[in-house]
């Protein structure tokens, strides 16, 4: 990160709507990294009072709660994030329309909806980023894919991958591909939590306490993921390189295998994309109508 970049990021005022846990992330990683002052982040909600209340007194954030406006937030905002549901989100974003303006970076995590579609509520071309982010930004270890506009600036695209940055990793990637973003490290997480629940199950069943198998499971995953970004080497290979003949992990591999597991987490990770188009055209259909 730059010098010049990093006071860039520390001038700018900072807008969120919705107060959510991927919002709260980001937060967390801006202030945590001393990226930006508490004092330039404004968060809104629809009406949950509390939550922001409860922002407000974890990381010292503007809000309603201490006397200024919605209204007001979005219209001193250099960089306003789009963070609400996709089912609230044509609604929204076309309420905020009157307090905008083409100067203004926006930034939209909201899975599916496209920077089109953005545009077209927003009512004139602007400064669109599609981010897909995923919850473990809220550890500083996410995994975020992001996509710019036509009317994006470089600055703008410095600014934004320095904000993604505190939370994690980042891939710029054609817009096109943010379904696929969805799919893989999106959704991910919970692919894996998935997977270590039936391992804990499993464990418990074969008569280990709840307690140690969880502390088991988590440090096999924790482990095989060091493995694989530490050495460098493929997934399949490090699987080989613990798979020995007529053993026991080679046992447990075949009846993986015959039970189609490849092929189920193929059809999971593609319908996971396939949901984020989904959502994202029913989004752009409501927008017509």
């Amino acid at each position: 990160m730059t010098l010049l970049t990093k006071a860039g990021i520390a001038s700018q005022q900072l807008c969120f709507y919705g107060a959510g846990s991927m919002a709260e992330a980001i937060v967390k990683g801006l202030t945590h990294e001393k990226l930006v002052e508490p004092s330039h982040i404004s968060m809104l909600n629809r009406q949950n009072t509390d939550r922001l209340t409860e922002l407000n007194d974890r990381y010292g954030i503007q809000t309603i709660v201490q006397g200024s406006s919605n209204e007001a937030f979005l219209r001193n905002a250099d960089i306003i994030f789009l963070m609400m549901k996709p089912k609230d989100a044509a609604e929204a974003i076309t309420a905020i329309k009157p307090f905008v303006s083409p100067n203004q970076l926006f930034i939209s995590v909201i899975a599916g909806l496209s920077i089109r579609a953005i545009e077209q509520l927003l009512g004139t071309p602007s400064a669109v980023v599609r981010a897909m982010p995923n919850t473990s930004s809220s550890i500083g270890l996410g995994a975020t894919g992001i996509s710019y506009s036509e009317s994006i600036t470089s600055q703008q695209k410095a600014l934004t991958e320095v904000i993604f940055s505190s939370v994690g990793i980042n891939a710029i990637v054609e817009e096109s591909l943010q379904q696929a973003i969805t799919g893989v490290s999106g959704s991910g997480p919970a692919y894996v939590y998935y997977f270590m629940e039936s391992m804990i199950a499993s464990a418990v069943e074969l008569g280990l306490t709840s307690e140690a198998a969880k502390e088991l499971v988590v440090q096999t995953v924790l482990g095989a993921a060091e493995m694989v970004r530490n050495t460098g080497e493929e997934p399949a290979e490090l699987r080989r390189k613990v798979t020995s003949p007529g053993g026991t992990t080679q046992a447990a591999i075949e009846l993986m295998e015959e039970n189609r597991l490849s092929e189920t987490i193929n059809k999971a990770v593609h319908r996971s994309a396939e949901r984020a188009g989904e959502l994202g055209a029913a989004i752009e259909r409501s927008i017509t109508e």
